[in-house]
């Protein structure tokens, strides 16, 4: 048996949406997790079983990614979005304050909702993210976001998220990459495996252009984090947050906890040794 409940609630907007729900310790803050762009919630198997002792743990597929609904308008793919699904989620199971951990996109929604209810929030992890983007991981992401080639078996699904990741997992052997391919993928009703987002989402990436004063306003959302405990975690060979920006995060906030995860580029799975044991530390930190 799965330590979690498969679960699903609506949004705003009607779209039918998925998320695990691994129970835990309810008297405490509830851990809710959020994943990249592409990605979806078996990003976080291994650490959401190592929280679920000690604090409920909740981990969503975002619209259009794994077992929730593709949305029609395709336009909607986008953090504004993103962000109101995640507050009618936490409005429907009655959780006034959660602590949110969030890798890329997943950190960036973490950041918007920060600005938005600073006091919902017990404590944020930034995994691989910051108010800035590195150009050179973003024009990485934009160039193969809805554009990798369907695939026809799990090897080719290995080979394909090898050439896509391989250079943020460079020591990964083939046992690993199988499992990365098993959560990127989803099988048809033939057995063939397909990519487990709607292509559309990488099209509404680079269709929607960052607004004037983007990077100011993001800067200007992150410092809503000046009273909640914060712990960012950055791969040492991330292309997406640079050291330059990692830097100004801790000065912006003082209290940020932070921890460089070595071999690894964007994003980190958090199941490296340096990144559990900083989760650890952190979470048992949180009072709530």
């Amino acid at each position: 048996m799965p330590g979690y409940e498969e679960k699903f609630f609506q949004s705003r907007d009607g779209l039918r949406l998925y998320y695990r729900d691994y129970g835990g310790a309810f008297d405490r803050a509830p851990v809710l997790c959020l994943h990249g762009l592409t990605r979806n919630c078996r990003d976080f198997e291994s650490v959401a079983a190592s929280i679920a002792p000690h604090r409920r743990v909740i981990t969503v597929d975002q619209r259009g990614r794994g077992r929730s609904q593709y949305d029609p308008a395709w336009l909607n793919y986008h953090p504004g979005t993103y962000v109101t699904d995640m507050w009618a989620l936490l409005d429907q199971l009655s959780i006034r304050r959660a602590i949110l951990i969030g890798t890329s996109l997943g950190g960036l929604m973490a950041i918007l909702m920060a600005a938005m209810r600073p006091q919902a929030l017990a404590g944020v992890v930034l995994n691989d993210i910051g108010p800035e983007l590195d150009p050179t991981g973003a024009q990485r992401i934009a160039n193969y976001a809805g554009r990798l080639a369907p695939v026809r078996t799990w090897a080719d699904a290995v080979d394909q998220v090898k050439q896509t990741f391989g250079l943020a997992l460079p020591d990964y052997g083939d046992a690993q990459w199988r499992e990365f391919a098993e959560k990127s993928f989803i099988e048809d009703a033939s057995g063939v495996p397909r990519l487990a987002a709607d292509p559309r989402i990488g099209d509404a990436l680079r269709s929607i252009p960052a607004p004037p004063g983007a990077t100011q306003g993001m800067w200007l959302a992150f410092c809503a984090l000046r009273n909640v405990p914060t712990l960012a975690i950055r791969g040492a060979h991330s292309d997406l947050l640079s050291e330059n920006t990692f830097d100004r995060m801790q000065r912006e906030l003082p209290h940020l906890k932070r921890v460089t995860v070595p071999n690894r580029g964007h994003p980190p799975q958090l199941d490296e040794p340096e990144a559990r044991e900083a989760l650890r530390l952190f979470l048992d930190g949180v009072s709530e």
